[in-house]
């Protein structure tokens, strides 16, 4: 969301443009395997870890890199020096409003931008996913919230809210901003937000995050640099004292000594192998892309956990080129946007200085709305700050699933459609929702998705009853998984996706070690 509320005008860029690399020899190598997780973020970081702790021997792809961070760290870019540490193998800015020309070698990044008919979907490329980029919004949906959502997996409900919501939650430490950082200096935006947003008709709350807050306390005394206190955490916090997917649950998958993590490894394709075994095609590649190795990985299982862009387009180009006999014909439908919408919020009545502080820590939720919503507070970057009083609003809710993806031969890769008229109801909501906070507090929001639609919340494609049972099995075939945000059609009850993935994963994962391990891998 910071990185969509930046200007392109505001934001300095760093980074060489570079020839292409040369072209070398590549061998091929077989590699066999007991289970496979394709991907580290929620899906594939709960996976990992109780696969591990049942003592399962099993090797973790991912993509992209690992990124250690730690107090005064430049692990990440900025939006102050934004450089090829942001972008996934891109050449440009993943920026709204950036420079349409190549502005440094392209670099394995944290950030893919897909450019599908009708929206921009952002996600994750790096070890922890999009874990690393989010705020950490870990918001849990009511049960009739989830309902609407997802009808299918009403029933599996209370036990998630007794056992597996709790479960992420303590996983992930999270808590909600103390009132000593609520009243600090950088965070009069929130509290702005908190005053002027009951007046538009909005119950307000504190965010649940996975953030320790002495490390913004370090910020406000100047014994860190300033990360989280100027809201610059677009594509990592360079400080740490984020509880993401690589320092919490995959962290604790390696603890068990049965998980195996190897990074710069592209699954290109999956098939189902004579012996009816699972076969992965991957390539092992250096941070510029040129490919190192082919691999061809056997495994008994595989976990796919790449996210919905990623686990559905390797599940449609399997069902385009008949990798997989028998996929069901709900692969790659019921695709949904989470009902994502950022505003701009300008010339407010309050000034909330120059210095904005993050994550997105308090928000607030309409109780009478047709739709359910949630409007959240997320500051602003400091590349957006070029003047004036400027605060970023976002908005998300329940959306209808018609998104699908079909397989593109020329590029033998998957393209998402989403009809833009989708979710214009709940649109409208939202729409009348922030004006009302705008006339309440004073000055104007502006849509900043007006002509071009996006999302951080990318779900569905393979979705739940159609093409995966309500553990995750794909339907008609024995050892293939989806338990990442591919399964769930369209958006997670007016919540962002992470807490819901991680803890349906949980759930998921409770059923599949005491059933399949040992009868189907």
């Amino acid at each position: 969301m910071g990185a969509a509320a930046a200007g392109a005008g505001a934001v300095a860029f760093g980074g060489l443009v570079a020839g292409a690399t040369p072209a070398r020899a590549v061998t091929t190598t077989e590699v066999s395997a007991r289970a496979v997780i394709v991907g580290t973020g929620f899906g594939g970081g709960v996976t990992a870890l109780r696969l591990g702790k049942a003592g399962v021997s099993t090797l973790v792809l991912e993509r992209g890199l690992r990124w250690p961070t730690g107090p005064n760290s430049n692990t990440f870019a900025t939006l102050a020096n934004l450089d090829n540490r942001s972008a996934w193998l891109s050449p440009y800015a993943p920026v709204p409003g950036a420079p349409p020309f190549p502005l440094w070698s392209p670099y394995t990044g944290v950030l893919e931008v897909i450019n599908g008919n009708g929206i921009t979907v952002n996600c994750g490329a790096c070890v922890g996913g999009g874990s690393i980029m989010y705020h950490g919004m870990t918001l849990q949906p009511s049960i009739t919230e989830f309902a609407r959502s997802m009808p299918l997996a009403t029933g599996l409900y209370p036990e998630l809210n007794s056992t597996w919501y709790p479960t992420v939650a303590s996983m992930l430490g999270i808590s909600t901003i103390p009132n000593d950082v609520l009243n600090s200096s950088p965070y009069a935006s929130s509290r702005i937000f908190l005053n002027v947003a009951p007046k538009a008709g909005l119950q307000t709350f504190r965010v649940p995050l996975p953030v320790d807050w002495n490390f913004v306390r370090g910020e406000l005394n100047g014994q860190y640099n300033a990360a989280y206190t100027n809201s610059d955490i677009a594509f990592g916090v360079n400080n740490g004292g984020k509880h993401s997917i690589d320092v919490t649950y995959l962290a604790a998958a390696e603890a068990t000594g049965k998980v195996q993590v190897q990074t710069l490894h592209v699954v290109r394709d999956i098939k189902l192998g004579a012996d009816k075994k699972w076969v992965l095609s991957v390539d092992r590649i250096d941070t510029g892309g040129a490919v190192l190795e082919h691999k061809n990985i056997t495994a008994n299982a595989v976990f796919l956990n790449a996210g919905s862009p990623g686990t559905t387009r390797l599940l449609v180009k399997a069902k385009g080129k008949n990798l997989i006999p028998n996929l069901p014909d709900a692969v790659g439908t019921q695709w949904g946007n989470n009902g994502d919408r950022i505003y701009s919020w300008t010339g407010m009545n309050d000034d909330p200085g120059t210095k904005e502080g993050g994550p997105a820590a308090v928000g607030g939720i309409d109780p009478l709305s047709a739709i359910p919503l949630r409007i959240i507070h997320a500051g602003a970057p400091p590349a957006a700050l070029t003047g004036g009083r400027f605060m970023t609003v976002v908005g998300f809710g329940i959306v209808p699933a018609p998104g699908t993806w079909a397989y593109d031969s020329s590029t033998d890769d998957a393209k998402l459609t989403w009809p833009t008229n989708a979710d214009a109801a709940l649109q409208t909501l939202i729409r009348n929702k922030m004006n009302a906070i705008a006339q309440a507090g004073g000055g104007t929001m502006t849509d900043t998705n007006a002509t071009q639609a996006s999302t951080w919340h990318a779900l569905g494609g393979v979705p739940m009853g159609s093409a995966v049972d309500l553990y995750g099995r794909v339907l008609g075939q024995s050892g293939l998984y989806v338990l990442d945000g591919a399964r769930i059609p369209g958006s997670t009850g007016a919540c962002n996706p992470s807490m819901t993935i991680a803890a349906l994963a949980e759930h998921s994962m409770a059923r599949i070690v005491s059933q399949d391990i040992g009868r189907v891998f």
